[in-house]
């Protein structure tokens, strides 16, 4: 294993770190909705030869807190205020996938002095999704749980680096493989985004900031446009041929343009 774990608490609730170590600028990695720390493993391997990487279960998801009271928008940014402090992680870069670019984002907003950088990768200020919350159940509700393996798993979750990357996440109980997520939980996470947008927010970064999207990306072409007329000094690229998770897709691509923008940082 090339990480320690660490568990914390913040207002009773626990969150759990993948620690890589390394020397040089902290990168703290937040997974997506129904996420895993472990999704930025490939990644992780290949930053912390350079850079002190830690790689965050965030509340409801993986190794943190199964069942959270509190899962506003508001309690995740605190979520990571408080991993930063208590590992002692000065000025992080803040990296995050999908939700976990969102939260990124609002904490980059809301604690300019802590964050050092940000880089959202399939993430942006979004806008009002009244349907999203029920969408996710759907979705979740599809899963076939208990999953006979975890090949099984990973091929229903779309197979490939995607699949393996999604059912690497799974928990192993006697009558299978079951997700180590509450599905409320995660329907219940996403009510702010459903109803509002967060432009405000975002034109309160004031952090060098990196967007990544894929080619088939979640991020509507128009949302992009606009983060990029508001804070026109935003650096962007899209990856060709891939998607939503595009981490787990090319994480070697991502690790080369992330590179070139923490080396530029300096």
């Amino acid at each position: 294993m090339a990480w320690t774990e660490h568990v914390l608490v913040r207002d009773g609730v626990r969150l759990a770190c993948r620690d890589w170590g390394g020397p040089g600028q902290p990168v703290v990695l937040l997974h997506g909705l129904a996420g895993h720390a472990g999704e930025w493993d490939a990644l992780a391997g290949r930053l912390n030869s350079r850079y002190r990487v830690v790689a965050v279960d965030q509340r409801g998801h993986g190794a943190g807190e199964r069942h959270p009271g509190d899962v506003s928008r508001a309690a995740y940014v605190a979520d990571v205020v408080a991993v930063v402090d208590q590992l002692a992680l000065r000025r992080p870069v803040l990296v995050g996938q999908s939700l976990g670019g969102h939260t990124a984002m609002l904490a980059a907003a809301a604690h300019p002095e802590r964050v050092r950088a940000l880089v959202l990768v399939e993430a942006g200020p979004g806008g009002p999704n009244p349907d999203g919350p029920a969408d996710i159940g759907g979705w979740l509700d599809s899963w076939p749980t208990p999953f006979p393996s975890r090949d099984a798993a990973a091929a229903f979750l779309g197979g490939g680096p995607v699949g393996a990357g999604w059912a690497a996440g799974l928990e192993e109980r006697d009558d299978g493989w079951w997700p180590r997520f509450d599905r409320d939980v995660m329907v219940r996470s996403l009510a702010e985004n459903a109803r509002r947008s967060f432009w405000h927010e975002w034109g309160q970064v004031a952090c060098p900031t990196l967007v990544v999207l894929g080619q088939d990306s979640f991020v509507p072409a128009r949302e992009a446009d606009e983060m990029l007329r508001q804070r026109p000094s935003t650096m962007a690229l899209s990856i060709p041929g891939t998607g939503h998770d595009l981490h787990l897709e090319q994480p070697g691509i991502l690790h080369t343009a992330l590179s070139a923008f923490l080396e530029g940082l300096a």
